[in-house]
């Protein structure tokens, strides 16, 4: 079977992604929405949402009942929420196909979001923030976009706060659920060893859903930050001092990405990385040391990120601010450039061979591009890439003035911080 993309006729797009020496398939169903669609008052919803699916159905009333099903025949499930997407997906052996789509059916549009369960699950959440608060090097992440989307929903936590998990009500959670969960908003991934009578499983499940008069749920574009503020601090009286440096980069769709990936590469994506060889390696300032590209529908971060000796701080900013600099002034050499596309197309080579990795990639191409780069596709443009352009994204991008810091460590404010690293 090759790769098949089509759509229900409830509006519901699917792709089919054949996957050779494998005999599971991974099911994944997605739809768009995330925490920059929320209001003030439902700031965590949609987190809320994806964890309030595994909570029962009609037909499947208990948590119990949803797990005992999986579990029984040894599949792998879960789901995620992010700030433009939910996603839910069960990886199983081939055979049970049909009930890992029957499953994901049920979960998303049968869910009965019964009061007690949902009033327990707040409990569980809050609990989940608060171990996301107490884990800096993942919530360093969250202070820093804080700042770069400011004024923006792109800048709120996915979670949501303590005071709206508690406050949130019922009817008002499944009215935002009805708002967004609905067929023309959806994606479903098929990856893996397809089973012949796939198409006629997905019609009768996914594709009984009716068509949804809802209004098409929007966003607000981010501009810009709307503060001057420069660093995000967090106090906490830790050993190891996170910091995290941004800079506004590129929404999901543009051109620019595949040169920011290679550049971010090059940069800081591995083990012999600009920043990994001069922070860690040649000064020992850092056990981590890391930059990475986030892209949303229309904006993006350019991110570098550290766990420092705190009494080497100084000399850490000053040495990853060197090494920022350098590579704007005197760009990347031609064997940086095939290393590092070497590198991306060996890591894809090898996550290609995951029938999950290929159903995530076909499935968000679908939902935010509304189109589908095979991984050829992507590794022939990316192939074209010159030192140059590595260079020219660089300096469009590492704008010192744009920069924006988080920091979490023993620092009562912004000034303490500065003062630390001036």
């Amino acid at each position: 079977m090759p790769h098949q993309n089509f759509t229900l006729k409830n509006g519901m797009r699917v792709h089919l992604v054949p996957v050779s020496g494998t005999q599971a398939v991974t099911v994944l169903v997605l739809t768009k929405v995330g925490s920059r669609y929320e209001t003030p008052t439902l700031s965590g919803a949609s987190h809320f949402i994806e964890h309030l699916m595994f909570k029962g159905t009609k037909r499947r009333p208990t948590t119990l009942d949803i797990s005992r099903a999986l579990d029984s025949v040894g599949a792998q499930y879960n789901a995620y929420t992010n700030k433009h997407e939910t996603g839910y997906y069960i990886k199983i052996d081939a055979k049970h196909t049909s009930l890992a789509v029957d499953m994901l059916h049920d979960m998303v549009f049968n869910s009965k979001f019964d009061q007690k369960e949902l009033d327990r699950e707040r409990g569980v959440i809050i609990e989940e923030i608060n171990m996301y608060q107490d884990s800096p090097m993942r919530h360093v992440e969250d202070l820093l976009e804080g700042l770069v989307f400011d004024g923006n929903t792109l800048g709120w936590e996915i979670a949501g706060s303590h005071k709206t998990m508690k406050e949130m009500k019922r009817d008002e959670i499944i009215a935002f659920r009805d708002s967004h969960y609905i067929p023309s908003r959806m994606v479903v991934s098929v990856a893996g060893n397809i089973p012949k009578d796939i198409k006629k499983t997905l019609e009768k499940t996914f594709g009984s859903v009716k068509i949804s008069k809802a209004e098409h749920p929007t966003f607000a574009p981010f501009v810009k930050s709307s503060t001057k503020k420069k660093v995000n601090v967090q106090f906490k009286k830790t050993e190891q001092i996170h910091l995290m440096f941004g800079f506004p980069s590129f929404g999901i769709g543009d051109d620019r990405n595949e040169a920011l990936a290679l550049l971010s590469c090059i940069l800081g994506g591995t083990m012999s990385s600009r920043l990994f060889i001069s922070v860690r390696e040649r000064k020992g300032l850092a056990y981590m040391v890391r930059s990475s590209n986030t892209a949303y529908d229309d904006a993006g971060v350019f991110s570098v990120q550290a766990g420092l000796d705190k009494s080497r701080v100084l000399l850490a900013y000053k040495t990853i601010m060197q090494e920022l600099r350098k590579i704007k002034r005197e760009g990347v050499t031609a064997k940086e450039v095939k290393e590092a596309i070497d590198h991306v197309r060996g890591s894809m080579l090898l996550a290609m061979e995951s029938s999950s990795f290929q159903a995530e990639w076909y499935g968000d191409d679908e939902l935010f591009l509304n189109r589908v780069r095979t991984p050829e596709q992507f590794m022939a443009k990316l192939s074209k890439i010159t030192a140059a352009d590595i260079k020219a994204i660089a300096n469009e991008v590492i704008n010192e003035k744009n920069m924006k810091m988080a920091v979490i460590g023993p620092y009562k404010n912004e000034m303490d911080f500065l003062k630390s690293i001036s």
